[in-house]
């Protein structure tokens, strides 16, 4: 049998480095998975807690999503945006009818990052506008246009710039200024983007976008009346409001749909991708009619709306109604956040503990203080594997562990996992 070794070998030899995976010297080499479990090619088993960075949302290789995505393979392949196939038609209805307010028409693509694309130029396209303002900490995707919107120096690449995007603080309430409430956090956010608006713009921009839960930046959780504060100015300044759901969406906060529904503030744009698919590579763009119908002259998606990938979403996203998802994310997600804050008060080393439903996060330090502690974070997050469990990493300092089960985790796998992160923390201890 080929060995982990051998294949890293290999690896090196035909990979661009800046690919380098997870867990330094020893990376997981994935040989099989099924359901919540991954298997290393030695044949070490898994209990799978990142789902491939949130995307494996029901599951590895779902058998009822499965048999539907070979149905369709079988059927039709690929037909490009030039042909209409019914089952994108069937997924953008379904679409519509799950995300608030006046959401209705949709673009498919590959990705998070294309969905952004999308949004940020049907923004500028209806406004007339060219400034986009999104938030410090954020990540939107690798192209040039998103690592412009990304507000996280490891993730910011090539050295070339979207000059109009413009970065304001973010609700970080964790590692704002020392003895502000969150109210005082908020204040602050709402002076910063007045300020942005009236010294870095001429009064008018396109397009404040935002993720509801801040993904790769730490799963950074804003206070209750955040976006009800800020969305007046954007509007004043004839912007529209772009929600990144790339992670936060499809049930995976608790109890709803769509992250930002939370905030009680309906979005002029949505972008989806992740956890949309299970797995298949799918970008998704939903906005008003009025702001998709200015995106005017020739456009196209070469594997946008293709039609084993819209299957498998399709199937996907009646899989998580079949199953109510959003609910078990809600109970699943209290369990899981009462352990972690329990975790929290015993252990110094975590500074805190925080998210909504299945998207939880601990952030570590060093004990008696804030600085961020990335040595200690990389030890857990190993630790926790060489246990049996995956987990993933996140921040701007790169001290944020990040908990995202599949959405139809069960009280089992939840304890074990609990277990498991508890004798690593107290292991590193």
């Amino acid at each position: 049998m080929t060995s982990s070794a051998a294949i890293m070998d290999r690896y090196s030899q035909v990979m661009f480095p800046a690919t380098t995976p997870y867990h330094g010297d020893n990376p997981l080499v994935v040989e099989r998975a099924k359901d919540q479990y991954i298997w290393d090619i030695e044949g070490r088993r898994y209990l799978d807690f990142f789902g491939g960075i949130l995307t494996v949302s029901v599951g590895h290789c779902n058998d009822e999503i499965t048999e539907r995505t070979m149905a369709q393979l079988q059927k039709l392949q690929h037909t490009s945006t030039i042909y209409v196939n019914e089952i994108m038609v069937r997924l953008a209805e379904k679409v519509a009818e799950l995300t608030p307010g006046r959401l209705q028409k949709c673009f498919f693509s590959n990705s998070g990052t294309e969905a952004n694309e999308t949004a940020v130029l049907a923004a500028r396209m209806y406004t007339g506008n060219p400034v986009v303002i999104t938030l410090r900490h954020a990540y939107s995707g690798r192209s040039m246009l998103a690592m412009s919107l990304s507000a996280q120096r490891p993730w910011r690449l090539g050295g070339v710039n979207d000059p109009y995007v413009r970065h304001v603080r973010n609700p970080y309430t964790f590692r704002a200024p020392a003895g502000l409430t969150a109210e005082q956090v908020v204040d602050l956010c709402v002076q910063d983007l007045e300020e942005t608006i009236a010294t870095g713009t001429e009064g008018r921009i396109a397009a404040f976008m935002a993720e509801p839960i801040q993904g790769a930046g730490g799963f950074i959780v804003p206070p209750e009346d955040y976006f009800k504060r800020i969305l007046p100015i954007v509007k004043e300044a004839g912007g529209v409001f772009i929600a990144d759901e790339v992670q936060t969406g499809w049930g995976r906060t608790g109890g709803k749909w769509c992250g930002i529904e939370h905030w009680g503030v309906e979005p002029d744009i949505m972008t989806f991708a992740k956890g949309m698919g299970n797995g298949s590579p799918i970008g998704c763009t939903i906005a008003t009619p009025e702001i998709a119908d200015a995106v005017q002259g020739l456009t196209f998606s070469t594997f946008g709306g293709n039609p084993v990938t819209m299957a498998t979403t399709l199937a996907t996203i009646e899989y998580m109604e079949a199953h109510d998802t959003p609910r078990n994310c809600a109970e699943q997600g209290a369990r899981m956040s009462e352990k972690l804050g329990e975790f929290a008060a015993e252990f110094p080393i975590i500074g805190e503990a925080r998210g909504m439903g299945l998207m939880q996060a601990i952030e570590f330090v060093k004990p008696g203080g804030m600085e961020p502690d990335a040595a200690i974070t990389v030890a857990f997050v190993d630790t926790c594997k060489e246990k049996g469990l995956l987990l993933g990493k996140g921040g701007l300092y790169g001290n944020v562990v990040r908990i995202a089960p599949h959405l139809n985790v069960g009280d089992e796998d939840m304890d074990i996992a609990m277990d498991i992160v508890a004798a690593a923390l107290a292991e590193l201890s």
